[in-house]
């Protein structure tokens, strides 16, 4: 019996590891398609921003460094985000960003049931096209978490799913600096990177300073950005 016992907690045991490295995978998911990069020997690479918008003025300075450097990135936004300050996510579009969407509440959504994950999928999706973007919406889960039936909805509904393969801020120590931000982005990127900042909240300065540096550091190494969508070899 304690046999048994022992055996049954070290199925369970490796079932929840599973489950959890398959949650916080950025390359894999258990229904659909999942894209951390694209694959190509090309120097492209996608700036993308998650969160927000949270401020006009801190989308106002996204979008000056933006403009200044003449890149276009692809915002990830969520729902309440949207609501909350709409005419900065028009601004976003107007600008000739790429939209995507983030969720609405920014909840983990592992453990959410269909019909939740559907309406905070399905009621940023009605915000994004009330703002004006026209192009395909692709979806970023919130904090990269999925598990079985966030996939399914997305595969369901013919969305993909884009993460990230340069990540600075997850480091406490590279997060803290603008300077490091930009340092390690640089060392980090290659062919077809998908880069992640958050950038449009009151506690982003360091990653919103950090933009310039990264876009002068890249180009220098040759790299041109580009969207999402145009990094997938679709139009913007």
């Amino acid at each position: 019996m304690k046999r048994v016992c022992l055996s049954i907690l070290i199925i369970s045991v490796i079932m929840i590891l599973g489950a959890w490295n398959i949650s916080k995978s950025r390359t894999f998911q258990v229904f659909g398609e999942i894209v951390p990069k694209a694959e190509t020997n090309e120097k492209v690479i996608a700036l993308t921003f998650d969160d927000g918008p949270w401020g006009a003025e801190y989308t106002t300075q996204v979008l000056n460094i933006l403009e200044e450097h003449d890149v276009k990135g692809t915002f990830f936004l969520n729902g309440s985000g949207i609501q909350q300050n709409k005419q900065s996510a028009i601004d976003l579009v107007n600008a000739g960003h790429q939209i995507g969407n983030h969720s609405y509440s920014h909840k983990r959504m592992i453990l959410m049931g269909l019909d939740e994950v559907r309406e905070e999928i399905e009621s940023t999706t009605a915000l994004i096209r009330q703002i004006g973007f026209e192009g395909e919406i692709y979806f970023r889960p919130p904090y990269g978490k999925k598990l079985f039936v966030l996939p399914y909805y997305l595969k369901s509904e013919g969305v993909k799913t884009i993460t990230w393969n340069v990540e600075p801020e997850t480091y406490p120590k590279i997060a803290g600096s603008s300077a490091s931000i930009a340092e390690y982005v640089v060392k980090s990127s290659t062919p077809g990177s998908i880069i992640i900042l958050h950038v449009l909240g009151s506690k982003n300065r360091e990653s919103r300073d950090a933009i310039g540096p990264i876009i002068k550091g890249l180009r220098a190494k040759g790299y041109k950005f580009v969207t999402v969508s145009q990094l997938l070899g679709k139009n913007a």
